[in-house]
């Protein structure tokens, strides 16, 4: 069965900037979170997500799992936190050694927080637990969540960049949006909307990490060098940022409310036709559908753009690493119901009727059957067919390696707080901001 699921608020807590140590090894005893002995055949898994979507998707697998292992039901109780809140409090929690759940949404840029480069983490290994679906499953997105030779977390999505057009605001506008294949042709678009109507055509985002990373990978480039050391003051990170800089200045991008699309504040802004191109992960389908009634049949999915020449055409970004608590008094239950909630053949043809996102298991991606079904809701939503465009770009997916680096989240948190809004927002040039980025991180991290 699936539990009551709770939508739970926290006022922010000082959290330790050390990772964290005295949970590492935990055998969870007196762990308030952790599930109890099973009762009545019955075994309760607690949950926390950071996205209600999630919340729907991991209910609907337990109901799955119920169906086909009625031997070994579970009984699944999400609690749904507000996205800072929830890393926090998981933090403090690994950092004391009790109140962890079962069962977790770790979001990929958090990830590092939670597993050292060494290995010791809360976490437990489902390596064991993936591997009767492993060679169906796209290695770079199981990569990101394997430290030391060990699993700690399982993927959502492939996450591939693809660019969402306003076509009856850019039809409006003489803009034509099938002859953007560069990020020049974007930002000549861009300018031209922009003119044309005064609005604002793509998106500057200065609290989230997501355009950054394509354009770099694009370049060839990475936030760490080969031996795992920072290095944000690249040329290609440098040159990337340069990128945007000018289509900021040419008027093709615009900073967005709430620092990023994936906003309340921006679904309301996209929603009233205030931007007219998001250029976002494949996921981002479900915020669409979910947040945007009144763009229904207006926007079309199309390849994102590349830099000419680039080194790859699209990058897996975002996702969100699932991972068992060794504090879990049904771990090894808990990994097996996960393991099929996130990899098995069912569960990656549900992460597209259900999310909307592009599953791991990419031979769901020509299934026609499922990925052109016209009763799905986002088939409905969109002009245009989201695999028709990814089976276009799909043997050339890069892998942008900073994604698994443990200091990532230091990274992502000095460009979401400081440098971003430096460069979009205060006019600093990318050099600069970059070697500031650069020189406070060294400082931190301790190189």
């Amino acid at each position: 069965m699936a539990g009551t699921r709770k939508l739970t608020s926290l006022a922010a807590a000082g959290v330790a900037s050390l990772l964290l140590l005295s949970a590492c090894g935990s055998d969870g005893d007196g762990d308030e979170g952790a599930a109890p002995a099973e009762e009545g055949g019955t075994t309760p898994l607690d949950m926390w997500v950071f996205a209600e979507l999630h919340a729907d998707y991991y209910e609907q697998m337990a109901e799955s799992w119920n169906e086909e292992n009625p031997d070994r039901p579970v009984d699944l109780n999400v609690t749904v936190y507000p996205y800072d809140d929830m890393h926090n409090k998981l933090q403090l929690a690994a950092n004391a050694g009790e109140g962890l759940p079962c069962v977790v949404d770790i979001e990929v840029s958090k990830f590092g927080n939670f597993v050292t480069e060494d290995g010791r983490t809360p976490l437990m290994d489902l390596a064991d637990a993936a591997e009767p679906y492993q060679d169906d499953i796209v290695q770079a997105r199981m990569d990101l969540y394997n430290r030391a030779g060990g699993q700690y977390g399982l993927p959502t999505h492939v996450g591939a960049f693809v660019a969402f057009y306003n076509t009856e605001a850019l039809d409006a506008a003489g803009v034509d949006y099938t002859t953007i294949e560069t990020w020049d042709d974007f930002q000549a678009a861009g300018t031209a909307y922009n003119q044309a109507t005064g609005k604002a055509f793509g998106v500057a985002s200065t609290g989230v990490d997501m355009v950054e990373p394509l354009i770099t990978a694009q370049l060839g480039g990475n936030f760490f060098d080969e031996d795992g050391n920072v290095a944000v003051n690249s040329p290609e990170v440098v040159q990337a940022l340069e990128i945007e800089q000018d289509m900021l200045d040419a008027g093709a991008i615009s900073t967005i409310p709430g620092g990023s699309p994936d906003s309340e504040e921006a679904f309301g802004a996209i929603n009233r036709g205030d931007y007219a191109a998001i250029v976002y992960p494949a996921w981002y389908t479900s915020r669409f559908v979910d947040y945007m009634p009144d763009l229904a049949g207006k926007v079309a999915i199309a390849p994102a753009p590349v830099v000419e020449g680039g080194e790859v055409a699209t990058i897996g970004g975002g996702g969100t690493g699932t991972a068992v608590t060794e504090a879990c008094e049904s771990k090894e239950l808990a990994a097996e119901w996960l393991a099929y909630a996130k990899l098995s053949p069912a569960a990656n043809v549900a992460v597209w009727e259900v999310l909307g996102f592009d599953p791991v298991n990419m031979a769901v991606w020509e299934d026609e059957e499922v990925t052109k079904n016209p009763d799905n809701k986002f088939n409905q939503y969109f002009e245009t067919n989201l695999f028709d465009t990814l089976n276009t770009v799909k043997d050339d997916i890069g892998n942008f390696e900073s994604f698994s680096n443990p200091n990532l989240p230091a990274v992502d948190n000095i460009f979401t707080t400081v440098t971003w809004t430096e460069i979009f927002e205060n006019g600093v040039e990318p050099q600069e901001a970059l070697d500031q980025a650069q020189a406070d991180l060294e400082n931190q991290i301790g190189e």
